[in-house]
C-alpha cells in the first residue's frame, strides 16, 4: 500500500516513518516533496480531528493516493487545556519550538509540580477516494519546570510520561516511539488496516 504523508513538518515526517518502521509496516511511504507544490491547508479546526481530516482529505484529492495526515499538541489541565491544537504556534503565527516552550514556561512559572498534569494528544487521519477515518493517541505525564534533553522536538524538553523520570527530549527514538501518542494512533491506524484489508503485515 502507498501512503502520502499530509504534512511538510520535517520532523513529523521523520518520526512517523521510524514508528512504522518499529511496527514493520509494508507500506511505501511518500511525502509532499515528492509531488508538485500545494498551497498550505489551514489549520482552523477546534479539534485535533477537524484540522487532521482537512489536510488528510485535501492531501488525498490532490494525489489521488491515500493520505494519513496528523494533528497534535500538548493539554496542560492547569491552563485549561492550552495550548490544544494551538500548539505549534502558541507563541504566535511564526514561532519556532523556542518560543512555544519558554511562553509555556511563563504560563506556568506560579503552578506548582502537582497540579502541572497534562497530555499529549495525536489524531491520525487516513483518507482515500472511499473513505475517511481517524485514530486517537495519547500520553499522560506532568510538564517539568526546566528542559532537559535534546532530542525529540516541540514541548518534548519540558514533558515526564507517567511513571517516568525523565522527558521525551531525554529518551532515544526508540524509547519515546514505543510510548508516544502519535505511535499509538499510527498502530491503531495499522490495526484498522490489518484487520479490515489486510494491507500491512507484521503488527
Amino acid at each position: 500500500m502507498d501512503i502520502v504523508l499530509a504534512t511538510k513538518n520535517r520532523k513529523k515526517i521523520e518520526e512517523i516513518k521510524k514508528i512504522f518502521d518499529l511496527m514493520g509496516t509494508a507500506s511505501r511511504i511518500f511525502t509532499l516533496d515528492d509531488f508538485p507544490v500545494f498551497e498550505d491547508v489551514v489549520e482552523d479546526g477546534d479539534t485535533f480531528e477537524a484540522n487532521a481530516l482537512k489536510k488528510a482529505v485535501a492531501i488525498s484529492n490532490s494525489t489521488g493516493m491515500t493520505a494519513v495526515a496528523d494533528d497534535s499538541g500538548l493539554e496542560v489541565d492547569a491552563l485549561d487545556g492550552a495550548p490544544g491544537v494551538f500548539s505549534a504556534r502558541y507563541a504566535g503565527e511564526n514561532a519556532d519550538d523556542s518560543a512555544n516552550v519558554e511562553k509555556l514556561m511563563q504560563e506556568l512559572k506560579d503552578v506548582p509540580a502537582e497540579k502541572r498534569d497534562g497530555r499529549f494528544v495525536c489524531c491520525i487521519a487516513l483518507a482515500s477516494a472511499e473513505e475517511t477515518k481517524t485514530f486517537m493517541g495519547y500520553v499522560e505525564g506532568t510538564i517539568g519546570t526546566e528542559r532537559r534533553g535534546y532530542n525529540g522536538f516541540g514541548y518534548d524538553p519540558v514533558f515526564y510520561p507517567k511513571g517516568h523520570k525523565r522527558t521525551f527530549a531525554e529518551m532515544n527514538d526508540k524509547e519515546k516511539n514505543a510510548m508516544s501518542h502519535r505511535a499509538e494512533a499510527l498502530r491503531e491506524l495499522q490495526k484498522y488496516l490489518l484487520e479490515k484489508r489486510g494491507y500491512i503485515s507484521g503488527f
